[in-house]
């Protein structure tokens, strides 16, 4: 609900949940406290993304595959945006550090020759998560493996029909 309004009500979401919004107010002291947890809640999930697809010691086409399909899955459960939490230091360590860690991968991927040299700086960092976002959104009925087979096909290939 947050998502698609993230100006929803405590009452309309307790009421989506089936509980009294007391319920959800003896859990979460403020909508501020909710949407903190629910950015953790995603913040957790992303990190715990990163490291199943193990972008360090996999290799990479397999690594590439397991981190697209595990971040379409995060943007399904949890399809809130980090933008509005980004002003809290914290929350921009943790996220800057799984960018980090995403970049350093994608820069392995292209010295191992996965990626093609030559792109402007940060284009595959840029366009990688355009692609989950979009498949994501635009192809829900698509498992998660699926989905992640179109998006590194994708990445790799591009449009063309050669």
């Amino acid at each position: 609900m947050l998502a698609a309004d993230p100006g929803t009500s405590i009452a309309s979401i307790a009421t989506e949940a089936g509980v009294d919004r007391r319920t959800v107010y003896r859990r979460f002291a403020s909508r501020e406290e909710l949407l903190a947890a629910i950015y953790a809640s995603r913040l957790e999930a992303i990190e715990r993304a990163i490291e199943d697809a193990r972008l360090r010691e996999a290799p990479v086409a397999v690594a590439l595959h397991r981190y697209v399909e595990n971040i379409i899955a995060v943007n399904r459960t949890w399809p809130v945006d980090l933008t509005r939490m980004l002003a809290e230091d914290s929350v921009r360590a943790r996220r800057d550090a799984s960018v980090d860690e995403v970049d350093a991968f994608l820069r392995r991927a292209t010295d191992e020759g996965l990626l093609r040299p030559g792109l402007p700086e940060g284009w595959a960092s840029a366009l990688l998560p355009q692609l989950m976002h979009l498949v994501s959104r635009q192809q829900p009925e698509l498992s998660p493996a699926r989905a992640a087979d179109i998006v590194v096909d994708t990445l790799l290939h591009g449009l063309g029909a050669s």
